[in-house]
């Protein structure tokens, strides 16, 4: 049997009972379609339009006189009310465009002869009505639009509010009991992870600076107090019975606007002098009592968290602080700066000295002091720290972590093997490591060896 020609399917498909009396029918039937489209936008965009707002644009509408700006503030005060009354209306709209265009369709059409053709042309009209004219097109110009669209549609939407009352109740309530449960149950994202999503972050979409700020955002809070302070060696501080004359060249040559003041040695820290204290008594006699403008010093121990630190800090109005270990001796210090460059990296001002803290030979090999921290040599070597959890044990520092692998001090010279890592002692003296250069293959050349 031959197959009719496309063109005949048209002709074959018209309704043959079709009428002139059931013209006004149909025509009402569009028009009621045309009316459900425009309802089915006007909620779309609304919802649309009242997330939008920020919280200037609210603030104003807010402050308008009349209902229009109860309305809008009671629908933004409970947004899953207002989002579960959207659902609905549009939802009963939605269902009320299919039933009529079916019936329309049905009305002009006949479809017993191509059923699969009548489906699939039904679905493919109601979908591109509501997606096109009911959805993509008024959610795009309530956005730009969004203040004008709430000032017309806030009052209508609170008495749709109203007229579904019941039903948004039952699904507020229900959406309610579902989210407690998602929560409980619900995958929290551990630092390992975060940070390993930061490093698949292109360069376009973040560049490299940004990502470092990222990562120190996430680690901010797994940081302890040990891992940032400045090394007991390090600490520059003045002892109590120093003159007043040699505690000013002490001063001066610091360089610092705090200095911690001890007597006998560092486990015994009197307390902070302050350099902007002494500025009144430059002129003072060499015998003059600056121990009287020592103030109290804040001890804090080595594990602590430096996102509670920084809490701290701005609660007492403090800006450094004495760290202490387990037997209460001093370890090293930390201040509010220190804090900041984990997050921002290394900070310098008009009174910093332009020091190098490393040398970067190329791009896999590097010099380091043996007291840097190994945090930091990791993110000036871009680094993952947890490479070298396994043999840090305690050690804070690089020259702390060799010790640690190699079980003894290393000689001029020697190389030291971890992993893919080399690390080749350049200077030493009788008690500590000084300067080390650190060399490391990466991680896909070394797989292949």
């Amino acid at each position: 049997m031959d197959e009719p020609p496309p063109g005949s399917i048209i002709f074959q498909i018209v309704n043959p009972a079709f009428s002139s009396a059931e013209t006004l029918s149909v025509a009402l039937s569009l028009l009621f379609i045309l009316f459900l489209v425009f309802l089915s936008a006007c909620y779309s965009g609304s919802e649309n339009a009242l997330f939008s707002l920020s919280k200037t644009q609210l603030a104003e509408l807010v402050e308008e006189p009349g209902a229009r700006a109860k309305a809008i503030n009671f629908l933004l005060r409970f947004p899953k009310r207002l989002l579960a009354t959207i659902l609905i209306a549009n939802t009963f709209v939605n269902i009320a465009v299919v039933l009529v265009t079916t019936f329309l369709f049905e009305t002009i059409f006949n479809f017993k002869v191509y059923p699969l053709f009548g489906f699939l042309f039904e679905v493919v009209f109601v979908t591109f009505l509501l997606v096109l004219f009911g959805e993509v097109i008024p959610k795009v110009y309530s956005f730009q639009n969004n203040v004008k669209i709430s000032r017309i549609l806030a009052v209508p939407l609170y008495y749709t509010y109203k007229t579904f009352q019941p039903l948004v109740f039952v699904l507020e309530k229900s959406t309610s009991i579902i989210d407690k449960r998602i929560t409980k149950k619900g995958h929290i994202l551990s630092v390992d992870e975060l940070t390993h999503a930061i490093e698949i972050t292109s360069e376009k979409d973040a560049p490299k600076q940004e990502k470092n700020i990222l990562k120190g955002v996430v680690n901010f809070g797994n940081t302890n107090v040990k891992q940032i302070m400045r090394q007991r060696p390090d600490i520059v501080g003045v002892e109590l019975n120093t003159p007043f004359q040699q505690l000013m060249h002490q001063i001066v040559d610091s360089g610092y606007s705090r200095v911690p003041v001890y007597e006998v040695n560092l486990d015994t820290i009197k307390g902070i002098l302050f350099t902007k204290d002494l500025l009144p008594h430059l002129n003072e006699a060499p015998d003059f009592n600056w121990q009287g403008l020592i103030r109290p010093a804040y001890y804090i121990p080595e594990s602590k968290k430096i996102d509670d630190l920084l809490k701290e800090f701005q609660t007492k109005r403090m800006h450094l602080a004495i760290v202490v270990d387990e037997f209460g001796g001093t370890s090293g210090i930390v201040s509010m700066e220190d804090i900041v460059e984990e997050i921002f990296g290394e900070i310098q001002d008009e009174f910093d000295e332009d020091e190098h803290v490393y040398t970067k030979i190329n791009q896999y090999t590097f010099v380091f002091e043996g007291k840097m921290l190994i945090n930091d040599m990791c993110k000036y070597m871009d680094l993952p720290v947890e490479d070298f959890d396994d043999v840090r044990n305690d050690a804070e520092t690089l020259g702390g972590m060799l010790l640690e692998i190699n079980a003894h001090l290393p000689k001029m010279g020697q190389e030291i093997k971890f992993k893919n890592y080399s690390f080749k002692i350049e200077s030493v003296d009788a008690r500590r490591i000084k300067r080390v250069k650190v060399s490391f293959v990466p991680n896909s050349a070394y797989a292949e060896n």
